[in-house]
């Protein structure tokens, strides 16, 4: 069966099929710290997924997908109930598709072929009849899709281990962060430009913005996401969003 019970133990590596779907609706799941040699595409069609990657922390909001290349050692955290297709493809079929995870818009096309493929039989014979074309579609709008800010880089600098252990708090303002590692402002940005490619503010600014995306997408009212991401007023926190994102975070939840 396609659809995936919360208790079964997967493997998509196991079947001898070029392409695997599943479905499943899962409940505050943790995968643990997994790879394929397939690629995969993993798309939330409810709630919100983040995925750890090794120097990467890459959040999965309603209505997007994250594309896992073959070998690519990561964890998957579903908070509260999210309901998803993931699709697994050989390495061969993957030649033309992104060499680097990324989080891509599902446009109404690849969300339309998406979910016969994730639903189909795992014997399916993908080489001839419907399916033929409907794989076509598929591996055409993961290679040609736009590509989302959802992505965080992580320093490996092992002075900030402290930040990056407490990843779920919101980062600190600058001057306390230099308190806590006992490191100067200036090697502190010194270190996030080299290992992140930003400053320590752009970095702790898209880290807000991430994480205001996963309380909206799971529920979250907008006063509780201004006062959980240290905001000092409703309005602020709305301004913060719509200048990061060209919306508010009521249009962005419609």
């Amino acid at each position: 069966m396609a659809w995936l019970d919360a208790r079964a133990r997967f493997d998509p590596d196991s079947y001898p099929a070029p392409v695997i779907g599943i479905a499943a609706t899962l409940g505050d799941h943790d995968s643990g710290v997994h790879q394929h040699q397939r690629g995969q595409l993993l798309f939330t069609r409810k709630g919100c997924t983040r995925i750890t990657l090794a120097q990467q922390l890459c959040l999965l909001p309603p209505s997007r997908a994250a594309w896992i290349p073959s070998g690519v050692a990561h964890r998957a955290v579903m908070l509260q109930s999210v309901d998803y297709r993931s699709i697994y493809l050989t390495p061969a079929l993957c030649a033309e598709l992104p060499q680097q995870v990324c989080v891509i818009e599902v446009s109404p096309l690849l969300r339309a072929v998406l979910e016969p493929i994730a639903l189909a039989d795992f014997d399916t014979d993908w080489q001839q009849g419907k399916f033929v074309p409907l794989l076509s579609l598929c591996l055409s709008e993961i290679r040609d899709a736009a590509q989302q800010p959802m992505l965080l880089p992580l320093p490996w600098d092992k002075r900030l281990a402290p930040l990056l252990a407490t990843l779920d708090q919101l980062p600190p303002e600058l001057q306390v962060l230099e308190a806590q590692i006992g490191a100067s402002g200036r090697t502190i940005g010194r270190i996030f430009q080299r290992e992140t490619g930003m400053s320590y503010q752009q970095w702790r600014q898209q880290w807000r913005l991430m994480r205001a995306i996963e309380l909206l997408a799971t529920g979250r009212n907008i006063g509780y996401s201004a006062f959980e991401l240290g905001f000092a007023s409703d309005s602020a926190f709305i301004a913060f969003f719509k200048d990061m994102t060209g919306i508010t975070p009521g249009a962005w939840l419609k």
